[in-house]
């Protein structure tokens, strides 16, 4: 019940508003569905995602009996050989059970025929214990004169109560032997069967009086079946289509939300920014590019609903140490566009696709259609860069913008982005622009005309703007323009995140 109360409140499942517990003496739950839910389709999902419904693997690796009684053989059966192993062994026991009762009836025979022996005899062998002096020298009399008497026999004799010596209990005993003789009898004969028919009778009889028993009547019993006819669904059917925002920030913090009425106003943590925002159907799905050159995609709709602060990215996916998230794109296809690549020809970029800068000054194009299917907790490699080397920031492009990167040491190099090179699988990329010994990229921007402009922060207090109209674009690979004499560049000021207001003008 936890677990299903907990996709409630995720709202994992749309299709199921509430669950309720109404047990009595038995246990039962209330699921609550919206109006004209597929009840099997919700079943089909808590089964998959609950221990609604548990699928459990069974290795049956065993011991299997060898020669040697007191040696196990490892080997791994299947359920035929392991059901043939169990039944082997409960032969075993009826087989050792048999050989006991035996021997323990041929020791109560032996005891009852030195009573019908002596019973005609009782008055001489009252005489004897009278004139003996204890119960060993009567017992040695008593031998001495019964010789088809051994110790055993007499020493029962001798413990036998008064009262047995009537008539009528001599029938008892003759009774009993004669009972005792047919069973030992029969036991001999199942013993000597050589396909022990007779035996695995035996086996069947009980295990059938254990299915009577245990099986038919017990109501914890539980059917174990295969169900044939089990509705199978796509996890997007259990997904009601609906647009939403989600929120990255700087601090790898994450959530979604129905309505974003201004970025400025998200709740944030004291110190975090916003990162990146997009937009799209609960049906679609978002990509988290990390600094380390990995990508982690997940559904929109699995992203944390909050107004909060939402949750750390480290929830969702597997981040290494020192991993962070550097940027984030929705892929749903009315937001992203065309982003489908030409499996004939893999190093023309597809109309939509991406660019990577790290921080040695190296770029790289990629495709994003590999990133559009959720990833597993260890995500997917977009870049592969130098050892050391970190990825400062991922956009989405057509391949007709203009790069602006700057490094700390003061330059800056303008070029048209398809002067990088687009690849079709991780790679470290090409030289964007040429840093010196002690300096690396501090950031850049893909601008799309002279109004997109980069922000820079001095050393000096003060702020440079670099955009298309200030500097003349160059070739990539150089070393760029010194835009300032002194100090350095210290960071990089954010511009305003881009935005669709309204969630209606994506089908638009």
């Amino acid at each position: 019940m936890e677990r299903i109360a907990q996709i409630v409140i995720d709202r994992k499942l749309p299709l199921l508003l509430d669950i309720r517990d109404v047990s009595t003496e038995d246990v039962r739950i209330a699921l609550e569905l919206k109006k004209d839910a597929d009840e099997q389709k919700v079943l089909a999902y808590l089964f998959k995602h609950t221990p609604l419904q548990t699928n459990f693997n069974v290795n049956l690796t065993c011991l299997i009996p060898t020669e040697n009684p007191q040696v196990g053989r490892p080997e791994k059966c299947d359920l035929r050989e392991i059901l043939q192993n169990f039944l082997n062994f409960r032969l075993d026991v009826v087989t050792r059970r048999l050989e006991y009762e035996h021997n323990q009836l041929n020791k109560r025979i032996h005891m009852l025929e030195g009573f019908a022996l002596v019973f005609d005899a009782l008055d001489e062998i009252i005489r004897i214990i009278r004139r003996s002096d204890g119960k060993a020298d009567a017992a040695s009399k008593i031998m001495a004169k019964f010789s088809k008497l051994d110790a055993e026999q007499t020493d029962a004799i001798l413990e036998l109560k008064l009262y047995r010596l009537a008539k009528l209990e001599i029938n008892i005993v003759l009774a009993e032997l004669k009972e005792k003789r047919a069973r030992v009898k029969a036991i001999e004969k199942l013993l000597a069967e050589s396909n022990a028919q007779g035996r695995w009778l035996i086996v069947r009889n009980e295990l059938l009086e254990i299915r009577d028993t245990y099986g038919k009547k017990d109501k914890r019993r539980t059917m174990i079946q295969a169900v044939d006819d089990e509705p199978e669904y796509a996890e997007e059917d259990f997904i009601i289509a609906e647009d939403c925002y989600f929120l990255v920030t700087r601090d790898g913090w994450v959530k979604r939300q129905k309505n974003l009425i201004d970025v400025k106003k998200a709740r944030l943590r004291e110190g975090d920014s916003v990162l990146a925002v997009g937009v799209g159907s609960t049906r679609s799905t978002a990509v988290f590019f990390s600094s380390f050159g990995v990508a982690y995609t997940c559904r929109i709709l699995d992203l944390p609903a909050t107004t909060g602060h939402g949750e750390p990215v480290q929830k969702l996916f597997r981040l290494k140490d020192g991993e962070i998230i550097v940027a984030a794109l929705s892929l749903d296809p009315r937001v992203i566009g065309d982003i489908k690549e030409n499996p004939k020809d893999t190093e023309h970029a597809p109309p939509v696709h991406g660019v990577a800068v790290s921080h040695d000054g190296f770029g790289i194009r990629f495709g994003l259609e590999p990133f559009v299917e959720p990833s597993t907790r260890a995500g997917r490699k977009f870049a592969r860069p130098k050892k050391g080397v970190t990825i400062v920031g991922v956009d989405s492009i057509t391949g007709d913008e203009t790069i602006i990167a700057v490094s700390r040491q003061r330059r800056t190099l303008l070029c048209e982005v398809a002067e990088l090179n687009y690849v079709s699988g991780p790679a470290k990329g090409v030289m964007l622009i040429k840093l010196g010994k002690d300096d690396d990229l501090l950031g850049y921007i893909v601008a799309v005309d002279s109004r997109d402009t980069l922000t820079v922060k001095t050393s000096m207090g003060g702020e440079q703007r670099i955009n298309t109209a200030k500097y003349e674009l160059t070739s990539r690979g150089g070393k760029g323009r010194e835009i300032i004499k002194r100090g350095a560049l210290t960071r990089i000021i954010p511009n305003e995140l881009p935005v669709i207001t309204e969630l209606e003008k994506l089908d638009g």
